[in-house]
């Protein structure tokens, strides 16, 4: 008996590019390359269909092809689209700014981040002078459990988000062994800490040695923007200072808020 083709999905008046789109998409939101007829399967597209336009999504460099593990994975054209609109979005124009005065009053190195699903994505960055470098360069995706920045963002969700965003302990792998929230249960504490803190920090669970101050900014139904970071070595600001820099922190979110919303 033959198997069935899933019930293609109604489509507006471009099925093509529409399709094309909900591919890239797809592919985008897993966390490894994906088969053919998973894309299929999980589009509603007829399996010939998808093949044909996988194949023009690789001669374009949309998608790269894997032949050994007959999947797909983002190409090099997807990354150099999803730099250009780094360089572009708007978010990140208003925020670098914002982000650069507090760097020069502080002194130390910061960053702006987007929450994309259970990771935090940076979208602009500013080094402050002769402070060591890290890792978190535009475009880097971390865990937002254990990041001070994902946590900021993380607190402003609503419970049953969170839950989808963490189903399972394999959620919660560490970067650095034994550091950072291992259970929901532990990121839920973490996460009333923070609110009634009234900022987020992270100490070790990124980068030995470092720490981080964050504080989230909020569109108009309270659901996070971005949030505002600065990470330094650990021993050079103690708790008063930390409070300090969370103070300047939120005067640029709120000052972000009030520009883009």
């Amino acid at each position: 008996m033959a198997t069935q083709e899933p019930a293609p999905k109604p489509q507006g008046k471009s099925p093509a590019a529409e399709r094309v789109l909900d591919i890239l998409s797809f592919v985008a939101g897993r966390r490894a390359p994906v088969g053919a007829q998973t894309v299929a399967a999980a589009l509603g597209i007829p399996r010939s269909t998808a093949y044909q336009l996988l194949d023009a999504l690789v001669s374009r460099g949309y998608l790269a092809h894997f032949p050994e593990e007959r999947t797909f994975g983002l190409g090099l054209s997807s990354f150099e689209l999803s730099s250009a609109y780094a360089r572009h979005e708007p978010l990140a124009r208003a925020a670098r700014p914002l982000l650069e005065r507090v760097v020069d009053v502080v002194g130390e190195s910061g960053h702006v981040a987007v929450l994309r699903g259970a990771d935090v994505v940076y979208v602009a960055e500013e080094r402050a002078k002769n402070r060591p470098s890290l890792i978190t360069d535009v475009g880097v995706r971390l865990p937002a459990h254990l990041t001070a920045s994902g946590r900021s963002m993380l607190g402003c969700l609503p419970s049953p988000q969170i839950r989808a965003l963490y189903p399972n302990s394999s959620a919660f792998e560490p970067r650095v062994s034994g550091a950072g929230p291992e259970s929901l249960k532990a990121l839920r504490e973490q996460l009333a800490e923070d609110a009634e803190r009234g900022f987020a920090v992270e100490q070790g669970e990124v980068t030995e040695d470092f720490a981080s101050v964050a504080v989230a900014a909020r569109d108009r139904v309270g659901m996070p923007m971005a949030s505002f970071t600065l990470t330094f070595l650990a021993h050079r600001h103690d708790d008063d200072a930390r409070r300090g820099i969370a103070e300047r922190l939120q005067e640029a979110a709120a000052e972000l808020e009030r520009r883009l919303r």
